[in-house]
């Protein structure tokens, strides 16, 4: 494996998170972004949601969507899980499958998957941090959703055109939004497993669990990256 610059070594670290298939991947400027398009929806979705719910200024929350919000969120899942299905069963010679799949259905159901996500996540980990949290609801009703998912649609459609400025900004932010999503559960594991789950009262509190979580991050997905790019090599499959 050659690494020859920057877009590379995110790549290598996107192998870690996504299977990276080509023709599931969108290419902007003459290169294959690092995740595919339903991973780059994902992990995009995932920094939209987090980043959407700061400007909502729900800092500590530590309480679900309403139960009809959170239906739909669930949906939302069930959706990226039904689309990914269908992928995959095409991918079978002679497998049936409902629709032709597509890289712009990929990145649709990907980044609902991620708000989603980053919606019913997020005060969870606050819940499994905080000694103290805020039991106010993470999204209080439809029209806050539909704040989040007003600008989820104007970043499907800005993707999607694969102008070439975007390569950058695209390919770096989804691995921050991977990053983001992964340091979260992996602080949540730390807490959890060294029972100091519900301690922190401040973020100097908070510092120790959240470095570990994302040490760990940064070690999981470095072995999976060259675990994957090991494989492929040996396999001889195309990249």
């Amino acid at each position: 494996m050659e690494i020859h610059g920057f877009l590379d070594i995110i790549s290598l670290f996107g192998a870690g998170v996504c299977g990276q298939i080509p023709s599931h991947s969108f290419i902007i400027g003459g290169r294959l972004l690092p995740l595919c398009a339903r991973c780059t929806g994902t992990y995009l979705g995932v920094l939209l949601g987090f980043l959407g719910l700061a400007a909502l200024r729900r800092w500590r929350v530590s309480g679900l969507p309403p139960s009809e919000v959170l239906v739909s969120l669930i949906s939302f899942i069930g959706l990226w899980g039904i689309d990914g299905l269908n992928s995959f069963l095409a991918l079978l010679p002679n497998a049936p499958h409902l629709y032709q799949p597509h890289n712009l259905w990929r990145l649709i159901t990907g980044t609902l998957n991620g708000l989603a996500l980053s919606i019913i996540v997020y005060p969870i980990f606050n819940f499994v941090l905080w000694k103290e949290t805020d039991n106010e609801r993470v999204i209080r009703n439809w029209q806050e959703l539909g704040y989040l998912l007003i600008p989820a649609v104007l970043l499907v459609w800005i993707v999607q055109t694969q102008a070439s400025f975007l390569l950058y900004p695209v390919a770096v932010l989804s691995i921050l939004g991977a990053l983001a999503m992964l340091t979260l559960i992996n602080t949540m594991i730390v807490l959890i497993v060294t029972r100091r789950e519900s301690k922190a009262q401040s973020w100097h509190d908070a510092f120790r669990p959240l470095s570990l979580g994302l040490l760990a991050t940064f070690l999981e997905v470095s072995v999976l990256g060259l675990l994957h790019f090991t494989l492929i090599q040996w396999l001889a499959l195309p990249v």
